[in-house]
């Protein structure tokens, strides 16, 4: 299967560029071809001008302006998104890349009566690998966004019945110091049975 890595953290020698060696990895253990998206190495640009704005429903200009991000996520079958949660929510930089991304004529597009229909059925398979400094039971009174975002949002974008993980590592400020080495070897477990 070719699974889309996408990776949001500045740091590669982090928790979270950790894990992301984790997911490659085991993704390749298992015989994945990945396309490893480091946003922040690639210089992503993940601010909305106003002129994409003014020209969301284009489909033509969406695909010309991310030509090469667009054709990546078309050959993508499996997604898997790595990206610790500061201030509620994922990165902006990963934001604003579902902002720019998930347009119509990348993302999906209109039928002729205006209904939504997804162009990334081919995606059967997809995972999130998030971080939290905070508690599960905060971020549950809360609504848990990122949670949300990648299990609910995403799921009328993707293959009808696709499967959908999510591994929230919670707490760090908290609890046992083995805990992270733990969860990146459950994550590189997790991946090899992607």
């Amino acid at each position: 299967m070719r699974v889309l890595v996408v990776f949001a953290h500045p740091l590669t020698d982090s928790l979270n560029g950790a894990l992301h060696q984790a997911i490659v990895d085991g993704l390749r253990d298992a015989g994945h071809e990945v396309d490893d998206m480091d946003l922040y190495a690639e210089g992503f640009n993940p601010v909305l001008s106003a002129e994409e704005r003014k020209s969301y429903f284009d489909v033509e200009a969406n695909r010309a302006r991310l030509e090469d991000y667009a054709a990546r996520i078309a050959a993508a079958e499996g997604l898997v998104c790595c990206f610790p949660v500061w201030c509620l929510g994922p990165p902006a930089i990963f934001k604003g890349f579902w902002d720019r991304a998930l347009v119509p004529g990348v993302a999906f597009r209109f039928d002729e009566g205006g209904a939504l229909k997804p162009d990334l059925k081919q995606i059967r398979r997809a995972a999130t690998v998030a971080t939290y400094s905070r508690g599960r039971n905060s971020f549950l009174w809360l609504g848990d966004g990122p949670r949300r975002l990648m299990t609910r949002y995403l799921r009328p974008f993707l293959a009808s019945g696709a499967r959908i993980s999510y591994f929230g590592l919670y707490d760090l400020q908290k609890g046992d110091p083995s805990k992270p080495t733990r969860f990146i070897a459950k994550i590189r477990n997790e991946m090899a049975r992607f």
